[in-house]
């Protein structure tokens, strides 16, 4: 019988806190409209500042046509070293230099778009946790039919036998998680130093 009264007890102050609350809020609310529109009264007419906040909002600068992204910052030294897939900027696609994915997903009507981009992102994460430190470029996934190509640029850092077990269970794994076959192309060099193009 008591902890039914005091739950009775607990709910009726709750209510009135409530209803406090609310009531507090719908004066603040009419408090401040109030003195909105006393300061309207007060002050310049409407039209006038309906059109100084119009003309805050237009923006008289110039446009900056510089396309930026994609290309790398000229350090002070020129010392920063870059890959010719690095070296050329994105507008040099299909002219200068190859696309990072080959498939056919991006044509009209093509099938499992964001499937295959996010698949492309997992499979170059991996290669580059897997083969970590030893990637000295860009990894390409080419896609055809049912078979999955990776080619990239490694560094003979390793010793053949490390290699060929990095080799067969990057494939291995690859394949058992994406459910097809996966062939690693892979080119090797002796450091980095011999994939950069140039220095900026």
């Amino acid at each position: 019988m008591n902890s039914s009264l005091v739950k009775l007890a607990q709910v009726h102050s709750y209510c009135k806190v409530t209803k406090l609350y609310n009531q507090i809020r719908i004066f603040t609310y009419l408090f401040s409209n109030l003195l909105l529109f006393q300061n309207c009264l007060t002050s310049k007419p409407p039209l006038v500042q309906w059109a100084s906040i119009a003309a805050s909002q237009i923006h008289t600068s110039a446009p900056m046509c510089r396309v930026v992204s994609g290309k790398y910052r000229i350090t002070k030294k020129r010392d920063r070293p870059l890959t010719y897939e690095m070296a050329n900027p994105p507008h040099y696609i299909a002219h200068r230099k190859s696309w990072n994915s080959w498939n056919t997903s991006s044509l009209k009507d093509g099938l499992r778009r964001s499937e295959t981009a996010l698949e492309d992102e997992f499979i170059r994460r991996f290669m580059t946790g897997t083969w970590h430190g030893l990637t000295c470029s860009e990894i390409i996934v080419k896609r055809q039919f049912n078979h999955i190509r990776v080619a990239a640029i490694v560094r003979r850092a390793v010793s053949p036998t490390k290699m060929y077990f990095l080799l067969g269970y990057t494939e291995e794994l690859l394949s058992n998680w994406l459910q097809c076959p996966v062939t690693l192309e892979l080119q090797t060099v002796d450091s980095f130093k011999d994939v950069v193009f140039k220095y900026i």
